[in-house]
């Protein structure tokens, strides 16, 4: 039998177990390996047919595989690994497609997307608004030097974080993950179990227009701003099973499991 496992460091909170179950009604394994990477990826090896990767082991995996994909290579970041029929171990960024797939669900076309942050969940939002066919992307950072690195990388634009609010985009995806308050501005109003949104400029017009897609799904920050539509980290985290899921085991994934697992 086919086993599978997620791999990283602290892995305990993950959903993916119960995404997992929940897809294929727990026809096939699957576990949590926290451990070392070398460690893991061994485990890896010798027992299991395919992993997911999470932080802080996604460039350890992208060096580690022999076959990357478009997007995985795109972002230099792998979070999914299968052992293929080729015999080769095959290297994925499904993060792409769950960028992808929360926002088309929506039916929205984005012109200017704005990505807050420059981590590997930002490099994942680069690489999907090319796909969903944004015409400008601008990446903003609280460390200005990371966000023209990631830019120029991908040819696109960086901007100061304290001049977000100058910016008109139509979508902006937000990759600050947990606690936001540290970084320095206004806060909003306290809503239960959503952190308040305290990224200079981050309010107004600029959220108003937008549709907003935020990568933080078990403390989101802009779950209660004004905005054009938010639309939660859970339909990313959804959209990365159901393209992953398919990858591990080539059968499409009970999406409507899939989808009353995580209430979303």
């Amino acid at each position: 039998m086919k086993r599978f496992a997620i791999i990283g460091h602290p892995v305990a909170g993950s959903l993916s177990p119960r995404l997992f179950t929940a897809a294929y009604e727990g026809r096939y394994p699957y576990d949590l390996i926290d451990a070392p990477f070398d460690e893991a990826w061994e485990r890896f090896l010798k027992d299991y047919h395919g992993i997911n990767v999470t932080a802080p082991y996604k460039q350890d995996a992208f060096r580690a595989v022999e076959v990357l994909s478009d997007s995985a290579r795109e972002c230099g970041a792998v979070n999914l690994v299968v052992k293929a029929p080729d015999g080769l171990l095959h290297g994925y960024n499904t993060d792409v497609d769950g960028v992808v797939g929360a926002v088309r669900e929506t039916g929205f076309q984005p012109s200017h997307t704005l990505i807050i942050g420059a981590g590997g969940a930002a490099m994942a939002a680069v690489v999907g608004s090319k796909i969903l066919g944004s015409q400008t992307i601008t990446i903003a950072n609280r460390t200005y030097e990371k966000a023209a690195a990631l830019a120029a990388a991908h040819s696109c634009e960086a901007v100061p974080l304290d001049e977000i609010g100058k910016l008109t985009p139509d979508l902006v995806i937000y990759t600050v993950p947990g606690d936001a308050r540290s970084v320095p501005g206004v806060t909003g109003e306290p809503v239960p179990g959503v952190m308040p949104c305290v990224i200079p400029g981050l309010t107004g017009n600029l959220l108003r227009n937008a549709v907003v897609l935020e990568a933080e799904y078990k403390r989101p920050s802009l779950a209660s701003a004004q905005c054009r539509q938010y639309i939660s980290g859970l339909r990313w985290i959804l959209h990365q099973a159901v393209a992953g899921y398919s990858l591990f085991t080539g059968e499409a994934p009970n999406l409507e499991a899939l989808s009353r697992s995580i209430i979303c």
